[in-house]
Parts: C-alpha cells; sequence; structure tokens
C-alpha cells in the first residue's frame, strides 16, 4: 500500500458504464480516510461493487458551505480525503468547487484525479469542431437564461451544454430561435450505458425529433458555432 498523505482527492466515477473507474481512483478511494460523497447512497453501489469499505460523509449543495471549514480542518489535521460527485468529475456542474477552492487558500494539497466527465465524448462524439470550446453547464433556468442565449448565440467555439431531458425541447426550441434553425448540432444521451445514443442535426430537425421521440436520460448538448464569416458581417453591419 502506498503511504497515505494528507490531502484532497478529487476522484472521478463512472457517469455510466461502472468499467470506466481507474485502477488508480479505487485505490485512492480506499485508501483514504474518508470520502465526500455528493450522495452516499449512490457512492455506496459504487463502492460495494468494487469491495471499497472506506466510510462516507454527506457533501451535497445543500450543506458544502457548512461542511468546508471542518473538511480542510480535518486534513490540516493529517487525514486524506477522496470528494466524489454521483457520476464523472466533481466540480464539473456538480459540487466541489468550493471544498477545492478553501484548500487551495489554506494550503492544502489538491490532487485531482484524470478521469471520467460526460461533455468530452460528446463533444468529440458530434464531429463539431472540438479543438476550441465553449462548456457551458446548465444554462440558468430562469432569470439570465434568455440572455445568456443571446450572448452565445454571437459564440464561434462550438458550445457544450448540459440540460435535463424533461426541459430539452423547450431548450433546442429556444436556441433554434436565436440562433437560427439551421445551425448544426448534435444530442447525446446516456453516455456510456446501454442504450447510448447521439442525434444529429440542424436545431430545428432535433426539436422535430425529440417531439415526436420522448428524451430520456443524462444529456449533452452540442452547437455548432457561429459562423466567422457570418460574424464579420455582422460586424460590418454594425460599422464595427
Amino acid at each position: 500500500m502506498v503511504e497515505r498523505m494528507s490531502k484532497l482527492y478529487v476522484v472521478p466515477t463512472p457517469v455510466g458504464n461502472l468499467e470506466d473507474i481507474t485502477y488508480r481512483a479505487l485505490r485512492i478511494l480506499k485508501e483514504v480516510s474518508f470520502i465526500l460523497a455528493e450522495d452516499t447512497r449512490t457512492t455506496g453501489m459504487l463502492l460495494k461493487h468494487f469491495d471499497v469499505q472506506t466510510r462516507m460523509q454527506s457533501h451535497h449543495k445543500f450543506n458544502e458551505h457548512r461542511t468546508v471549514e471542518s473538511v480542510v480542518e480535518r486534513i490540516k489535521a493529517g487525514e486524506s480525503v477522496a470528494l466524489v460527485s454521483d457520476a464523472g468529475t466533481p466540480s464539473i456542474s456538480d459540487p466541489g468547487f468550493l471544498v477545492v477552492r478553501e484548500c487551495v487558500r489554506n494550503g492544502v494539497e489538491v490532487e485531482c484525479l484524470p478521469g471520467a466527465t460526460a461533455f468530452v465524448p460528446a463533444l468529440v462524439n458530434s464531429g463539431l469542431p472540438s479543438d476550441r470550446f465553449c462548456f457551458e453547464g446548465f444554462l440558468p433556468q430562469k432569470k439570465g437564461r434568455a440572455s445568456r442565449i443571446k450572448e452565445l448565440s454571437e459564440e464561434s467555439r462550438t458550445i457544450v451544454l448540459y440540460e435535463s431531458p424533461y426541459r430539452l425541447v423547450k431548450c433546442l426550441t429556444q436556441l433554434s430561435e436565436v440562433f437560427g434553425e439551421e445551425r448544426e448540432a448534435t444530442v447525446s444521451r446516456e453516455i456510456s450505458k446501454m442504450f447510448e445514443e447521439t442525434v444529429r442535426g440542424t436545431l430545428a430537425e432535433l426539436v422535430a425529433h425529440f417531439n415526436e421521440k420522448e428524451p430520456k436520460g443524462e444529456i449533452v448538448v452540442v452547437v455548432a458555432g457561429k459562423d466567422k464569416r457570418e460574424l464579420k458581417k455582422n460586424k460590418e453591419e454594425d460599422g464595427e
């Protein structure tokens, strides 16, 4: 066994297929003093599957402001901690940022393991340019949503969004209205799971598709950036 160090380990967990866990992640989960879990029931199933006996502590968006300080103090006192979310890499549209920031501020070592996250497979699989992209996570549900979509309509990089299946059609419709119906996009769902699927087309075509076929599962939307020639034309028209 590798000697345990007092630090915060940020440990990605599978977004679907349990085979996506790494040997290193499993070793860290077994060696740390305790695991900070977004949902102890969800993480408990993962730990049971891989026979990890380490105790857990709840750490989610509703209590993280209260738990951050105590976690930092425990690490400074010599304990090692693994931070996990329900799926994927913590702090990527999941709790985790606050505890990482507080550790950094207090001189506590942070080590983030490479591993699973949903948006990278969706981006690469889209066939849209992936050399430069804009990751937005979840759009605001209400306040600021319309203005953010308007801002993104001028983005030249490929845009990556997370969305709930219950709001997908509404999201695609709003994007179509602001970006234009012919903007290319893809919708990926259930990444790494049995029913993984990527649907490609224009925003208008995707709206029509998911109006007919109810979307299910975790959703990643990838939208082509605005054509640079169109951006140049708009600037010329605005006298810039």
